[in-house]
């Protein structure tokens, strides 16, 4: 059941969160909220994949 919930929780994230990596964002230069939904977007996929 977790794994399901994390897997639509990581298609959610896909539709409704901006992709940084389209932007070709410099993790160097991001922006504190930036950096925080890089680490939320990564949780919860590796979540997804376990």
């Amino acid at each position: 059941m977790q794994k399901a919930f994390f897997r639509l929780l990581a298609r959610l994230n896909k539709w409704l969160l901006p992709s940084m990596g389209k932007k070709h964002l410099d993790l160097a230069k991001a922006s504190k909220w930036q950096l925080a939904l890089i680490g939320w977007r990564y949780y919860v996929t590796i979540r997804a994949l376990d």
